[in-house]
């Protein structure tokens, strides 16, 4: 979670869902509450479940795609129990070297470990934009959760960015830039 973001880190996470979690969603189309409820319960009920994040700083040493592997393959790492198949959502097969993974468009809507996965890593980013707001209050990210609204660029350009802020990223990238000229 967190690709389209200009502020904070890139979340993934990876889920091995006992049968018993029924009636998940994608996280996108779940209120807060209902995705905080979700994670809790797959936290608790899944077979193992893990988070891995890329920071901002290697978002923009790395590039998107390789920060992406590098969250993906960090959750991978927090599992303790083996899987049958590993199921990326969207086109590209971030984790190909892995065994048995496979890029299928949609998935956080039509596999239930994906969807899991999803809200997981949505709650898990949210939470550190929250706590990122206390630092940071100026930004407001409690707000858009380093996403850029209106209001986040509005304070982008009044205080300029932080050091949670994806330098390589447009708008942030051409501010940067015009500092230096």
């Amino acid at each position: 979670m967190g690709r389209g973001c200009l502020a904070g880190p890139l979340v993934a996470a990876v889920v091995v869902l006992d049968k018993r979690i029924m009636l998940l969603k994608d996280s996108k189309v779940l209120s807060k509450i209902k995705r905080e409820q979700f994670a809790e319960k797959i936290k608790s009920k899944s077979l193992s479940c893990g988070v891995g994040w890329a920071w901002p700083k290697e978002i923009d040493e790395l590039g998107l795609t390789e920060a992406n592997r590098l969250a993906m393959s960090r959750a991978l790492e927090k599992l303790s129990c083996d899987y049958d198949e590993l199921i990326i959502d969207g086109s590209i097969n971030y984790l190909s070297n892995f065994k048995n993974s496979v890029a299928i468009v949609k998935a956080d809507v039509k596999i239930k470990a994906v969807s899991a996965a999803s809200i997981l890593a949505k709650v898990e980013r949210d939470k550190y934009m929250y706590q990122l707001a206390k630092k940071y209050s100026r930004y407001g990210f409690e707000r858009h959760v380093g996403y850029g609204t209106k209001l986040h660029l509005e304070r982008i350009r009044i205080y300029g960015p932080c050091d949670q802020h994806r330098k390589s990223f447009s708008p942030i990238k051409e501010m940067v830039e015009s500092l230096i000229t």
